[in-house]
């Protein structure tokens, strides 16, 4: 908050006297120092030398990008964070333009000429021979009363959850993420559709179709026109984060600093969170968004309910701690039901591929840490054949901090391959449970395999010392890379 007063007092935090201009290469690496530091991300350069100070992570995470491109770096630490917002004080320019190479031209000569032939659109041969060799195209056909446009992938394990399609006002768009590339469809329709879309994925054939039922039978002669991003197969981490308004459905208490949003999709929204993948959730305070990520539950822990929460795939549930100073968890307290958030498309690297074939799945969580368990923790159980013992370990501070601790004595109770350790660090004199906080030993004595040689998967999600000491001590007990991931809060 200190940092968004100083950004609105009118003080020239730029140096230019509000003057935007063209930043090359050599003029940019001249200012990397702490006193004098431009950093550059996704094309645009900004001074953060008066941001110094305010950075949460110090002033050293800053200067590994100071005099550069910081885009990669920006996007592995915190790609969440709505920088265009918080900097937009400090905007210098962009970075000049260099000259374009002859393939590029040719690209977008080639691009500019493609035509809707018995609407479809012809594909460049140079599109689908370039490096991303698995690039997808799109066809359209109608009837008198439906629109459908076809996606073809050239995928065999596109999935649902893998299709993200927004119809709003007319536009319409659709976002399928392949492997670490994504392929944007992104149209304002030549007509206008009915709310509702249809959308059916064919993993065999690697194809999506998006039905929309027409307002008017009328012949349309193209699909509508083009917009930003629209046909272009990019590298996921270079996509801009994409949001829409959801309303609130519900908010219930899960125990004395905790509640569980019920949020509702809007209409025409396709969306569904892999297991082990997050969204962010953004609102706009004091006239700055403010973004941060949450990983959707289901709205109870036992794998029965799992079900009758994800039949209706216009909901998600999220998990959160209200913190009183917080700065965004405040304004979430005081949402009413039938008002707004805006939730991003989902996040996240967890691949379904790391418990394929899993024997022993161990999920080590602290506090918070254990919402992306819980979904991981009904997936294993319900969908693992392999699976022989699933285990919690549950780190909080008092008894009244562990979130959902009926369900999980539950669940144990309900199946046998399920078992619960729930570890206090300031534990009452009742407690008769374990004690303790993160340790070589008691992750030695909690975590062995039902036999040896099993396939097994540790995750661990929790404050970022709580993660890096859980990794460290499980590195020196011998597990190597593959079997241990990270859930970062």
């Amino acid at each position: 908050m200190d940092w968004i007063r100083l950004t609105k007092s009118g003080k020239d935090l730029t140096g230019l006297k509000g003057r935007l201009i063209d930043v090359t290469e050599e003029e940019l690496a001249q200012h990397n120092k702490k006193e004098d530091c431009w950093i550059c991300i996704r094309g645009m350069v900004y001074n953060i030398t008066p941001y110094m100070e305010y950075h949460p992570g110090g002033e050293e995470e800053l200067m590994k990008a100071a005099g550069r491109d910081g885009t990669d770096l920006f996007d592995q630490v915190h790609r969440w964070v709505n920088y265009e917002s918080m900097l937009k004080e400090c905007l210098i320019g962009r970075m000049a333009i260099k000259h374009v190479s002859i393939s590029k031209e040719v690209t977008s000569v080639e691009n500019k000429m493609n035509k809707h032939l018995n609407g479809s659109v012809a594909s460049s041969k140079m599109s689908r021979t370039s490096s991303k060799e698995s690039h997808p195209w799109y066809d359209w056909f109608q009837t008198e009363s439906l629109v459908t446009v076809a996606v073809y992938t050239k995928m065999k394990n596109v999935c649902s959850e893998l299709v993200i399609v927004d119809h709003l006002e007319n536009v319409l768009r659709g976002e399928i993420i392949i492997g670490d590339y994504s392929y944007l469809l992104h149209s304002e329709l030549s007509h206008p559709v009915q709310k509702d879309i249809e959308v059916k994925v064919s993993a065999t054939a690697g194809k999506i179709e998006i039905k929309m039922k027409k307002k008017e039978p009328v012949s349309w002669k193209s699909l509508g026109q083009p917009m930003d991003g629209h046909n272009s197969f990019l590298k996921h981490s270079q996509r801009g984060l994409y949001y829409r308004k959801c309303r609130l459905a519900s908010k219930t208490d899960i125990n004395y600093n905790t509640k569980l949003f019920c949020v509702q999709l809007p209409q025409g929204c396709h969306l569904q969170v892999p297991v082990g993948h997050h969204i962010y959730l953004k609102m706009n305070i004091s006239g700055v968004d403010i973004v941060k990520p949450y990983t959707p539950v289901a709205s109870c822990l036992l794998p029965d309910a799992q079900y009758s929460t994800f039949c209706n795939k216009q909901c998600l549930y999220l998990m959160i701690k209200i913190y009183p100073n917080g700065s965004i968890t405040p304004h979430l307290e005081n949402l009413t039901v039938g008002d707004y958030i805006s939730i991003s498309n989902p996040q996240g690297t967890f691949s379904s591929f790391q418990i394929e074939n899993v024997m022993d799945v161990f999920l080590v969580a602290a506090g918070t840490g254990i919402t992306p368990m819980i979904r991981l923790l009904q997936h294993v159980l319900t969908c693992v054949s392999s699976l022989r013992k699933a285990k919690l370990i549950f780190f909080n501070k008092k008894e009244e901090d562990i979130l959902w601790k009926e369900q999980v004595e539950e669940l144990s109770l309900a199946d046998k391959r399920f078992e619960a350790q729930l570890i206090l660090s300031e534990p009452s004199v009742k407690w008769t449970g374990y004690r303790g906080q993160i340790s070589y030993s008691l992750l030695n004595e909690s975590i062995l395999r039902t036999e040896e040689g099993s396939k097994i998967l540790i995750c661990i999600c929790g404050p970022n010392a709580f993660v890096d000491q859980g990794i460290s001590f499980l590195q020196d007990l011998g597990f190597s890379k593959e079997e241990v991931f990270a859930f970062r809060e």
